[in-house]
């Protein structure tokens, strides 16, 4: 599929819908798109996808360009439609979001095409319900936000390596530095440094929080 069939794919999609090169530039708008966002495809053409959506997920991660769904592409990996809060042209609004893989002759990594729905109605009723558990219940407002949290979310799934799942599975355990490095025959300094790229890889504070959201991905499975 060359440059200007992935344009014309996207035009003739009614939803709102964009296409990304593998780097995250938008490459295709259409008119769609451009109503919800309030921005013309001379306005966001070779422009990251990050700054013009400027998309958060449920648990109020920001899209970056360390793109977890770039990443799956590039494998050929399909992700599950997920919900994002994009600065819309009427201001913040929830969507939901399908992307599709797309060869392309132009580039030698796949491209992505972006359907974007409108899905506020729904949303409002799930933190409708996230405010309840909050009220009913001793638990922090983080940590319902995770657990209501569509595991689709596209930083709730990060490309770990083979090591780091099985650090990852370790530190489920409740194994410190120490017995890990002991565990896999490393250094203390290298089982931190893996660590501290899951942490990363997975938007998390803590040991602790990376477990939980490894859990709802199933990275433990």
């Amino acid at each position: 599929m060359n440059l200007r069939e992935i344009r014309d794919l996207v035009d003739g999609t009614a939803d709102a819908a964009y296409a990304l090169d593998p780097n995250g530039s938008i490459i295709a708008w259409n008119a769609a798109a451009g109503e919800l966002f309030g921005l013309s495809v001379e306005d966001v053409l070779g422009r990251p996808c990050s700054e013009v959506t400027h998309g958060v997920d449920e648990c109020g991660r920001e899209c970056s360009e360390n793109c977890t769904i770039l990443k799956r592409a590039s494998e050929r990996i399909p992700l599950r439609s997920y919900d994002i809060k994009i600065k819309a042209n009427a201001g913040e609004r929830w969507c939901n979001a399908s992307v599709v893989i797309l060869d392309s002759a132009t580039f030698e990594k796949p491209c992505t095409l972006h359907i974007i729905r409108p899905a506020d109605v729904q949303k409002r009723l799930e933190l409708l319900l996230k405010d309840f558990v909050v009220a009913e219940t001793s638990l922090p407002s983080v940590n319902v936000s995770e657990m209501l949290a569509n595991t689709n979310s596209p930083s709730g799934v990060s490309n770990l390596t083979n090591r780091e799942r099985e650090i990852l599975r370790l530190l489920s355990e409740g194994k410190k530095t120490g017995e890990i490095a002991e565990n896999l025959f490393i250094s203390r300094t290298t089982a931190n440094n893996h660590v501290q790229h899951i942490l990363k890889k997975l938007g998390a504070h803590t040991r602790l929080e990376a477990v939980r959201r490894a859990e709802k991905a199933g990275l433990l499975r």
